[in-house]
């Protein structure tokens, strides 16, 4: 037998759900502490890297997600007739690297790095699932504050904003401000470039 119990039984609630799921739910629903549901699902990926599976698991912060490997993105997208996701605008990468950064952060914050409105871009971050609302600032006129999502480690091949790359200080002949949106989206379009769709 390839899986042992326990294995089949994460691959069958991870499978089912298709979104990620918590670490902490799996294990409160299957009788696990954190870290024996921690083991097992790290016990499952090793399992499925090592046989070559077709699908993967995948950690993003502290859920778990079943996913098809990469590799079979172009069959899965031909055969379900999928769109190619069109690629994100300069100006939509430069606000995800904002948000990235900064999270969680406000309209007027992303608009006071970027120089310009960026109301619309926000909006088309949140319709595709890379950005979601995060609840409102106790400032006046509690404006909206706006963080990155579990689609955004998943289509950026992260597991944690930890791994996001590092934003190196500007030398100290530019100014500032010529140099904060360039080196947050030069950094950001270099991990973008090496993202799995």
């Amino acid at each position: 037998m390839l899986f042992t119990e326990t294995q089949n039984q994460l691959l069958a609630v991870l499978f089912a759900s298709g979104d990620p799921v918590e670490a902490d739910r799996l294990g409160e629903a299957m009788g696990f502490d954190s870290a024996e549901i921690t083991r097992h699902l790290a016990d499952l990926a090793n399992l499925l890297d090592g046989y070559d599976f077709p699908l993967q698991i995948r950690r993003l912060e502290n859920s778990y997600q079943l996913c098809s490997r990469p590799v079979y993105a172009e069959l899965i997208r031909a055969t379900l007739e999928l769109g190619r996701n069109a690629p994100l605008s300069p100006a939509a990468l430069e606000v995800l690297a904002i948000v990235a950064y900064n999270q969680p952060v406000t309209r007027s914050f992303v608009e006071q790095v970027r120089g310009v409105d960026s109301s619309g871009v926000l909006s088309s971050l949140t319709d595709k699932g890379l950005v979601e609302e995060a609840g409102r600032l106790e400032l006046p006129g509690r404006p909206i504050a706006y963080r990155t999502t579990d689609a955004f480690l998943r289509c950026f091949g992260l597991e944690s904003l930890g791994q996001l790359p590092s934003v190196e200080a500007a030398p100290e002949e530019n100014p500032a401000e010529d140099q904060d949106d360039d080196s947050e989206q030069l950094d950001f379009a270099s991990l973008s470039a090496s993202a799995h769709s």
